[in-house]
């Protein structure tokens, strides 16, 4: 809503043009909410859970209105959030030019046991999510086909791709070695093989993907399992509980980019 700045506010109501949709009322921002926990969980923050109604049902409703309502509606869920101990977290520093200027892809590999792997690519800019996949076992192709070609087909080619030393990666810093002539900037390097703890600008990321759906995932596979509903040493009973833990972390993970790519970034209003 940026073309809203220096327009005079008599334009602005005579045209029915608002920022937030201001007219919707604190019972039905509650009721809102409510549906919306009960959709993706109590985990959500008030960034996140108000990119996630922007995204889902098209309200833009205020950062601090929807604050409140979680507060209201999940009070317990809320002070955990605020004592959480990653806000004691140091940040690192980082910087990046521009969208298109360094993109990170990792593997998470947190269900690896019960047959479930994701791979996210972020743009090292914005911290946008480019694209994502979920598969039983990182793979070369995969990965090249789902994430890394799916983004450049969206976004373009990025001037330089990041990742750790994993095999996993090889085919992608390949094709990007191939087309290093026609990035916007040749005097990068192509690609940057570093640890993964440097890799931060999309490690942070897990954070928010192991929160929302893999650790409530892995409780409830762990306890199958422990309770001796599967079997996970058997490759058939392990073929099966890959195939439905991958639909259903694809579901978490669905919900989760698409909250974050909707979410508000605080910034100087005017």
């Amino acid at each position: 809503m940026d073309y809203l700045r220096g327009v005079s506010g008599d334009f602005v109501l005579l045209n029915g043009i608002r920022r937030y949709d201001s007219h919707v009322t604190g019972v039905d921002v509650h009721n809102v909410v409510t549906s919306a926990i009960a959709e993706v969980g109590a985990t959500y923050g008030r960034k996140m859970m108000t990119g996630h109604i922007k995204y889902s049902t098209g309200l833009r409703l205020g950062v601090n209105r929807v604050g409140q309502a979680l507060k209201r509606v999940n009070p317990r869920q809320h002070h955990e959030r605020q004592t959480s101990i990653t806000r004691h977290l140091n940040p690192v520093p980082y910087y990046a030019e521009y969208f298109g200027h360094k993109l990170h892809l990792d593997q998470n590999e947190k269900l690896i046991r019960y047959g479930v792997t994701e791979v996210i690519a972020v743009d090292g800019y914005s911290s946008f999510i480019t694209a994502t996949s979920v598969m039983p076992l990182k793979n070369n192709i995969t990965i090249y086909r789902d994430v890394f070609r799916e983004t450049i087909l969206r976004h373009g080619l990025f001037d330089q791709v990041r990742v750790d030393h994993g095999r996993e990666f090889y085919l992608v810093l390949t094709v990007q070695d191939h087309l290093k002539e026609l990035r916007n900037n040749t005097s990068r390097q192509p690609y940057i093989q570093t640890q993964s703890k440097q890799n931060h600008a999309v490690e942070r990321l897990w954070v928010e993907v192991n929160c929302r759906t893999n650790y409530p995932i892995k409780r409830a596979l762990v306890q199958m399992e422990n309770d001796g509903v599967i079997d996970i040493e058997d490759e058939v009973t392990k073929f099966c509980v890959s195939w439905v833990a991958k639909k259903v972390v694809e579901v978490g993970v669905s919900y989760m980019v698409n909250s974050w790519n909707s979410h508000p970034i605080p910034g100087k209003e005017s």
